[in-house]
C-alpha cells in the first residue's frame, strides 16, 4: 500500500516536470538565453564579495536598474593613499576619477585605467592593467566587523553576569552557556586533555561562534557569503596551522621526524624513513587544507543550490512551478541552518583534534623503565 502511494507521488512529480519542460520549450531561444545569463549573473553577484552593500534592486519603467543600499569606502595604495566612496563606480558602470588617477571596477576587481576606462588584455584575455594595492572595506569585511562586535558584546555580557550572579548566567547568556560548556567538555577536553585544553579554549570558542554567526548571516536576505570566500576560510585554517605547529611539543615533532621510534632498528629506518617522513611533513599542510576546503565548499555549494532553486521560480513562470521552487528553497534553507551549525562544529572539532596531536606528551621515564 505504501509502495503504491510512493509510485503515484513519483509519477505526479514526473508529469509536472514534463509539463513545465513543455512550457519552457515554447519560449523564444533569445529570451531563454537572456534569462539564463541574468540568473547566472545574479547568483555570481550573491556569491562574490563587493565594494558596496546592495540590499536589493529593481527595474524602473524606463528600463534602468535601481540599486538600494549604501556605498563602502575604497582604500587604495597607488601614488600615495587614495580613499573614496565606492559610489564613484556606479556599480561598475563608470570610471572613478580620484585626483589625476582613474580606476575601473571590472569583474569585481579594481584596475587603474584612463578617462575612457580602457582595459587591456593579454593573449589569454586576462586584463593587463595595473591593480593598485587594495585595502578596501568590502561587504565581507563589514560582516566580519559586525560579527566580531556582536561576539564581543554577547560574551562580555556573559562574563559580567558570571561575575555579578555567582557564576550563574543571565539573559542571553543562558542560551550560550550550554554551548560553551559543550565545547569545553565534549570537544576540548577529550581531544586535547585536561592539562592543556585551557590554552586552546579561547581560539576554539572564538572560531566556533565566528563561523556559526557568519554562516547564519549568509542565510539572511542581506546577501553575504563570507564563509563561502576561500580567502576567509584559508585565513581561519592558517590560524589553526600556526597554533598547531608553534605549540607543538617535542613528542609531536619526534612523531613527525621519527614516526616509528626505537621500535625499528636503524637499517629499517634507513629504508622506510625516506618515504614516511615526507608523508608526515605533507600531512602538516594537508590538515589545514582540508579544513579550508571543507568549510568553503560546503557553504559555497549550499548558496549555489539555494539561489538556483529561487531562480527556478522565474524559469517556470507559473504558480505551480513557483510554488514547488519556493517549497524546495524553503526546505534547503532549513537544511542550511543545520549545515551552518554543523560546519562550525566540524571546524572546531578538527582544530581541537590537531591541537591534541600538538600537545601530546609521553612519559619517557616509564617507557624506558618498561623497556
Amino acid at each position: 500500500m505504501q509502495r503504491n502511494r510512493i509510485e503515484k507521488l513519483v509519477t505526479i512529480v514526473v508529469l509536472m516536470f514534463c509539463f513545465f519542460s513543455c512550457n519552457l520549450e515554447k519560449q523564444d531561444e533569445a529570451t531563454k538565453a537572456a534569462k539564463q545569463a541574468e540568473r547566472k549573473a545574479y547568483i555570481q553577484h550573491h556569491l562574490q564579495d563587493s565594494y558596496d552593500f546592495n540590499l536589493f534592486s529593481y527595474t524602473k519603467d524606463d528600463g534602468h536598474v535601481a540599486h538600494v543600499g549604501f556605498p563602502l569606502p575604497v582604500i587604495l595604495i597607488d601614488d600615495g593613499l587614495q580613499v573614496f566612496a565606492s559610489s564613484k563606480f556606479h556599480h561598475g558602470e563608470t570610471v572613478a576619477a580620484v585626483g589625476d588617477n582613474h580606476y575601473k571596477l571590472y569583474h569585481g576587481k579594481i584596475y587603474k585605467t584612463d578617462t575612457a576606462g580602457t582595459i587591456n588584455y593579454d593573449e589569454e584575455h586576462h586584463p593587463t592593467n595595473v591593480k593598485p594595492l587594495d585595502f578596501s572595506i568590502t561587504k565581507g569585511v563589514v560582516m566580519i566587523i559586525i560579527t566580531g562586535m556582536l561576539m564581543f558584546f554577547l560574551f562580555r555580557g556573559l562574563a559580567r553576569s558570571y561575575a555579578k550572579n555567582g557564576s550563574i548566567a543571565k539573559g542571553t547568556g543562558r542560551f550560550f552557556e550550554p554551548i560553551i560548556l559543550y565545547i569545553r567538555d565534549d570537544i576540548a577536553i577529550p581531544n586535547i586533555g585536561e592539562k592543556k585544553y585551557m590554552k586552546y579554549m579561547p581560539f576554539l570558542l572564538t572560531v566556533f561562534f565566528f563561523v556559526w554567526f557568519l554562516n547564519i548571516f549568509g542565510l539572511t536576505p542581506l546577501g553575504v557569503n563570507v564563509t563561502g570566500n576561500i580567502a576567509v576560510t584559508a585565513s581561519l585554517a592558517l590560524l589553526t596551522f600556526l597554533l598547531t605547529n608553534f605549540t607543538g611539543t617535542k613528542d609531536y615533532w619526534m612523531h613527525i621526524f621519527d614516526p616509528l621510534g626505537s621500535s625499528l632498528p636503524w637499517y629499517g629506518k634507513l629504508v622506510l624513513y625516506p618515504i614516511l617522513i615526507p608523508i608526515e611533513i605533507l600531512g602538516i599542510f594537508i590538515k589545514p587544507f582540508s579544513l579550508l576546503i571543507r568549510l568553503y565548499a560546503n557553504m559555497q555549494a549550499g548558496h549555489i543550490v539555494l539561489m538556483s532553486l529561487i531562480g527556478l521560480i522565474f524559469v517556470f513562470r507559473s504558480w505551480m512551478g513557483g510554488a514547488m521552487s519556493f517549497g524546495l528553497a524553503f526546505a534547503i534553507s532549513l537544511i542550511e541552518i543545520l549545515v551552518a551549525l554543523l560546519q562550525a562544529y566540524i571546524f572546531t572539532m578538527l582544530s581541537a583534534l590537531y591541537f591534541g596531536f600538538a600537545a601530546e606528551e609521553h612519559d619517557h621515564s616509564e617507557e624506558a623503565h618498561a623497556h
